[in-house]
């Protein structure tokens, strides 16, 4: 049925509509803001450095149950991200160790705008970040390689008043290259990069660290070339080919002061505040393995996660592992609200205990562990018998980035404790 108004009546729908609008116009309904969001798939990430050098790397976004995950790629590696919030256009990623963040801002669809901000204890280091979806190539290839660098390599880095040797290891197939650089403190873990016509480019980032290896290939036997790390560090370095290039015994470059006294003595409290000594009960007639560490360092990282699983599947056979931490910071209560999450990362159930006494103390090792010349490099790995005396120091870590040495290592490591075991 259709109404149909004349007279007073259409006055009335007249005026009564037109109140209708004004009502409506004066109180609009609130418009929901629209906020970007992040593209899923594969990005590249430029940090830019303040010599305008940058450290490249991939990184790939997804969205699971309404949370942003991040993961992050080196070579065969992938670092999980979650600790992630967005508010409007602004992202706030926060590393899952070695205290860094990125503050970003969506500017379209496809850019990513911001800051890398890196915690060092004492300082903050802000660089400059930027990075494009959708391009899943590291560095570009503008011409066919001119050198194939697959093989060992005998490589010197220089820097200010200081030479590490060091062995590099590469695989190269087409243009595409991934490898790493052996060192007697560990190794850089996963690169990776390219060979574009007589050009090396390596890199990696995992959080904490964001490496760049550039050289140029002489020939098929010798490359020289610049190491970037972080803010401003810069080393040359110089590479020959050389299949038998090797590192000192990893074995020998810790030292006790009275190998006649070959015992450790030390009380730190663990992450909850309770004090453990190598004095306690459960150490008492068990195999012991004594790790050196810090949660900034990336070696210790690879050996917590080599660690942390073997200990799972061994402690019932009488052995027993102490992580003693060196942060960059003498604070307990700071030096726990970094560990933890190292602890939770990577399910460390032995207890790990905060030294109190920060990484760049010179003093470092007469603080803490006085039977010891020196605490060479992080990690280091001390290996005690059932009565309580040091029988090996492993000086550094081969982590799974380096290939056939990380199975070498662990061989060698359970040789040692069963070995131990046995006695």
């Amino acid at each position: 049925m259709r109404l149909r108004f004349s007279g007073p009546g259409r006055i009335f729908c007249f005026v009564f509509n037109l109140f209708l609008f004004q009502v409506v116009n004066a109180n609009p309904l609130p418009v929901q803001p629209v906020h970007p969001v992040l593209t899923s798939g594969t990005w590249r990430g430029e940090i830019r450095r303040s010599d305008d050098h940058l450290i490249v790397f991939n990184f790939n976004i997804r969205q699971t149950a309404g949370k942003i995950r991040v993961t992050i790629m080196n070579g065969k590696e992938r670092l999980l991200v979650d600790d992630i919030h967005q508010e409007a256009d602004s992202v706030f990623i926060e590393m899952p160790f070695f205290d860094s963040h990125f503050a970003l801002r969506i500017s379209s669809e496809h850019r990513l705008e911001g800051s890398w901000i890196k915690n060092y204890g004492n300082r903050l280091v802000i660089l400059p970040f930027r990075a494009s979806f959708n391009e899943a190539w590291r560095f570009p290839v503008t011409s066919p390689p001119a050198f194939n660098v697959t093989g060992r390599w005998s490589v010197l880095f220089k820097g200010e008043g200081d030479t590490t040797v060091s062995v590099g290891e590469f695989y190269q197939t087409g243009s595409q290259v991934r490898g790493t650089f052996l060192t007697t403190s560990g190794d850089y873990r996963y690169l990776d990069g390219v060979v574009s016509g007589d050009t090396l480019k390596l890199s990696a980032f995992d959080g904490g660290h964001a490496y760049s290896f550039e050289s140029r290939i002489l020939d098929s036997q010798k490359m020289e070339g610049f190491f970037y790390a972080g803010a401003t560090s810069v080393q040359s370095w110089v590479g020959e080919k050389n299949n038998d290039a090797k590192l000192p015994d990893e074995f020998s470059l810790t030292r006790l002061k009275d190998s006649a006294n070959a015992y450790l003595h030390f009380t730190f409290p663990d992450l909850n505040g309770h004090p453990v000594s190598l004095s306690d009960p459960g150490f008492k007639n068990k195999v012991v393995i004594v790790q050196i560490l810090g949660s900034w360092c990336p070696n210790c990282m690879d050996e917590t996660r080599f660690l942390s699983n073997w200990y799972l599947q061994n402690k019932s056979r009488g052995v027993a592992i102490v992580g003693l931490a060196y942060e960059r910071t003498p604070s307990f209560t700071n030096a726990q609200k970094l560990l933890k999450p190292f602890v939770t990362r990577f399910h460390v159930t032995y207890p790990i205990l905060a030294t109190g006494v920060t990484v760049n103390d010179s003093l470092r090792t007469e603080k803490t562990l006085p039977e010891i010349q020196e605490i060479v490099a992080f990690p280091t790995t001390i290996f005690i018998d059932k009565k309580g005396m040091i029988q090996k120091i492993h000086t550094g870590f081969n982590g799974p980035g380096t290939g056939e040495h990380y199975e070498i290592y662990k061989a060698e490591f359970n040789k040692l404790v069963n070995h131990l075991l046995e006695q």
